[in-house]
């Protein structure tokens, strides 16, 4: 890394096969996250389809509500780097529990910026299908920065142009449409924007909508 340009510092979050650590890079003046994926500790389904994923989607977005991404390289060590802008003032669900509820205007914004963003991926078939506070970064004028397309997936379609529903489950309990819960196929762009809604009702209220901690009852809450 440093024959790169890049000094590394403190890490900001962990996970089962990488960190993100922050680091100052010489070419950009300026500090950067670097997203730090050890090969060798991924199941292989992972490695062969969702790394994949990640690094194409990564390569070809460009808008101002996701986050940017200046270089992925990988080294002998199996590691690979993906190079970020750096999001200062952390991610949406730890502003929320410092901050409290979000007053309506400001919300209002926030979602735009997000909507926008959601928006900007769809029209390029691709759903992000991990859609939750903990992915999405503030800058330090806290305008919203999309993040982790760990389990994004680009859309396919059959010999007519439809779409081929998505079979698999991926995301967090809390921010899944129940169709997705209930591994019913389904175009995972919808399932995104049940995801958005979620987040929205966090973003003003400070309070998760449904509660996971019974997931059969919280479907049954959902389809009613």
């Amino acid at each position: 890394l440093k024959r790169r340009g890049y000094s590394l510092s403190s890490t900001l979050g962990e996970g089962s096969y990488g960190k993100v650590k922050s680091a100052y890079s010489n070419q950009l003046k300026s500090n950067v996250a670097i997203k730090i994926i050890d090969k060798s500790k991924i199941p292989n389904d992972f490695l062969k389809r969702f790394l994949p994923r990640e690094i194409e989607a990564l390569s070809h977005l460009h808008h101002p509500s996701i986050v940017t991404t200046y270089e992925i390289f990988e080294t002998l060590a199996e590691k690979v780097y993906i190079v970020m802008e750096l999001a200062e003032k952390g991610d949406l669900l730890e502003y929320i529990k410092i901050t409290g509820a979000m007053k309506e205007d400001i919300a209002r914004i926030k979602f735009q910026q997000l909507a926008s963003a959601i928006k900007y991926c769809h029209d390029l078939d691709l759903a992000h299908r991990d859609l939750k506070c903990e992915n999405i970064l503030l800058d330090k004028d806290l305008n919203i920065k999309l993040t982790d397309f760990g389990f994004c997936k680009y859309l396919s379609r059959d010999e007519n142009g439809k779409i081929i529903l998505s079979e698999t489950f991926c995301g967090s309990v809390a921010y899944a449409a129940p169709e997705v819960l209930q591994c019913i196929p389904c175009d995972p762009r919808i399932s995104d924007i049940w995801s958005l809604g979620v987040i929205l009702y966090i973003m003003v209220y400070a309070l998760m909508p449904f509660d996971d901690s019974n997931v059969t009852k919280m479907i049954n809450i959902q389809t009613k």
